[in-house]
């Protein structure tokens, strides 16, 4: 009984040394990891196909801002939306440089989007006003302070 449990106490120990070899090229594989950056900018055309569908449904779909100055069509909120995105894509890629990590640069690409998007909804509203845009006064949206007269907030 003594030569079957010899064994099997060897085996796991095998199997021990199996695993430490196994492990060995780990740390190759962490040093490899060190050496490379996380990169954020530039974003994936994956990432840029998802900020032109986001736009897409905040300029076509009801929402705060839609209460504001209306909504857009599909088609015209997806031409908008690309050209959005485009030309965000195009001032922070400009703005960026080998040195930085792509978190400042991000952050401009994000204000820029939401720049451009208000730029955008606002100029529309103001050259062809739509029904939507028609029962909302933008200046009727003013909170009147308690000193205020109310009869003079209306001016």
């Amino acid at each position: 009984m003594s030569d079957t449990e010899s064994p099997t106490v060897t085996a796991p120990a095998s199997e021990s040394q199996n695993s430490e070899m196994e492990t060995q090229p780990q740390p190759k594989k962490e040093e490899d990891t060190t050496n490379a950056l996380l990169r954020i900018w530039p974003p994936r055309q994956r990432t840029r196909d998802a900020v032109v569908t986001r736009l897409i449904e905040t300029l076509s779909t009801p929402s705060i801002l839609s209460n504001r100055y209306g909504t857009l069509p599909a088609d015209e909120a997806a031409t908008a939306a690309r050209a959005i995105e485009e030309e965000a894509f195009g001032v922070a890629s400009a703005a960026s440089s080998e040195e930085d990590d792509g978190i400042e640069i991000l952050s401009l690409y994000s204000k820029e989007i939401s720049k451009r998007m208000l730029e955008s909804i606002k100029a529309r509203a103001a050259a062809a006003p739509s029904p939507t845009s028609n029962s909302v006064d933008p200046t009727a949206n003013r909170v009147v302070s308690a000193t205020e007269d109310v009869s003079s907030a209306s001016m």
